[in-house]
């Protein structure tokens, strides 16, 4: 008996994966009761069987091919062309930002020069001078770290003279 019964789920399982097959062939709408209609079984039945309904709700979250509106959009898509979007937007800001400043810093140095209120500074004669500088401070810096080494040596030969000098046994 114990059998018989286990067969007969078996059978109606079979008729309700071939309904549900069927439907997402034809393109159908899928609900719980259709596929139940369908396959001659109550609906209970594919509550008692949670992989049997999850297969319905997942076929019924995909979309529906239809020939006229062309091939079918997934969410997973969707999402990337949302990034994409996203992306693409950030992108733009960004170089809207730098257009912006450019904008600003060129109508800065115009208004500037024609106010007359002093002649623009020869940039690169600054930048000549800074470099100069920089230059002139490695040089005094190189100079500074030689002058630490000499010392440290004199102060080592320093200490070895004293110890000497202090060493015990050494007559006064």
């Amino acid at each position: 008996m114990l059998d018989g019964r286990r067969g007969d789920s078996m059978r109606r399982r079979r008729r309700v994966l071939a309904a549900i097959d069927q439907a997402a062939a034809a393109g159908d709408r899928l609900s719980a009761a259709a596929i139940a209609r369908a396959a001659g079984v109550d609906r209970t039945f594919l509550y008692r069987y949670r992989d049997l309904l999850e297969k319905i709700h997942t076929l019924q979250t995909d979309p529906v091919p239809d020939e006229h509106t062309g091939p079918t959009v997934t969410q997973a898509s969707l999402q990337a062309d949302l990034l994409a979007a996203h992306e693409r937007a950030a992108r733009l800001n960004a170089r809207i930002r730098q257009l912006e400043q450019r904008l600003s810093q060129a109508l800065g140095e115009q208004t500037w020069r024609e106010s007359g209120l002093d002649a623009p500074t020869d940039i690169d004669a600054l930048h000549q001078r800074i470099t100069h500088l920089e230059q002139q401070v490695l040089d005094q810096q190189q100079q500074l770290d030689e002058r630490d080494e000499d010392l440290a040596a004199a102060r080592a030969t320093n200490r070895e003279l004293m110890a000497r000098l202090n060493a015990p046994g050494r007559p006064r």
